[in-house]
């Protein structure tokens, strides 16, 4: 029995071995792997002309060096729509309602980036730090403030990510058990609240793809600051 609202964002375990791997790589296998043959099926092009458009959406405002990025930021954006939507299943568990996860994903990703504009343009990466004009009594508090936001751009990511998710679920859960109260009293209040959770389920399925894209679109402006 669910002892609590937030229960479900616990991490499963099976004889004390948590199953957070599982749902991790679960993912990997259910996308289809391309054959060799120049004709392929339905779902295999579908995806490919997903992932072709997304690419050249994430990376046309980038120059030639961030093209580089193009495998990793696509895999990830992958990765996170196909966990997102897992989740919405019944019975299910979405490891991107843990924080750590998400911020196992922002925090490499946003070091990489900071290192690789210390090492090819430093002067512009620390000149970031400091805006141009600024009067000289405000240059010690902006650099501090300036300090500060740049190391809680990860946090921000991750945080973004696992309050939307988290706050769709327990919507959706609140919604799922007015019903069942509701309906052996108000039976057309049960079936207009059921509605309503119909919608709020589609909704959830737009904001589960709309925040994996926007974790990635967000990691790919952070690089474009820096290459």
């Amino acid at each position: 029995m669910m002892m609590s609202f937030f229960d479900q964002f616990a991490s499963p375990s099976f004889l004390g071995i948590p199953l957070i791997a599982i749902a991790i790589a679960l993912p990997w296998m259910l996308f289809p792997t391309p054959p060799s043959r120049w004709l392929n099926n339905r779902l295999i092009t579908l995806q490919t002309w997903f992932i072709n458009r997304f690419t050249n959406q994430l990376l046309m405002p980038l120059n030639v060096g961030g093209h580089k990025w193009a495998l990793l930021f696509a895999s990830l954006m992958m990765f996170l729509i196909t966990i997102n939507m897992l989740g919405l299943l019944p019975y299910t568990f979405t490891p991107t309602t843990q924080l750590s996860l998400n911020m196992g994903f922002a925090v490499p990703l946003w070091l990489a980036t900071v290192i690789i504009g210390m090492r090819n343009q430093p002067t512009v990466a620390l000149g970031h730090l400091l805006p141009e004009g600024t009067p000289i009594p405000l240059i010690p508090v902006l650099i501090i403030i300036e300090t500060i936001s740049l190391f809680v751009l990860p946090l921000a990511l991750g945080v973004r990510l696992t309050a939307n998710l988290t706050a769709g679920h327990l919507l959706i859960q609140l919604i799922a058990t007015a019903v069942f109260v509701v309906l052996p009293m108000m039976p057309t209040v049960a079936i207009l609240t059921a509605a309503v959770l119909f919608l709020l389920t589609l909704l959830e399925v737009a904001v589960a793809m709309i925040q994996a894209y926007v974790f990635v679109l967000l990691r790919s402006l952070y690089l474009q600051e820096n290459v």
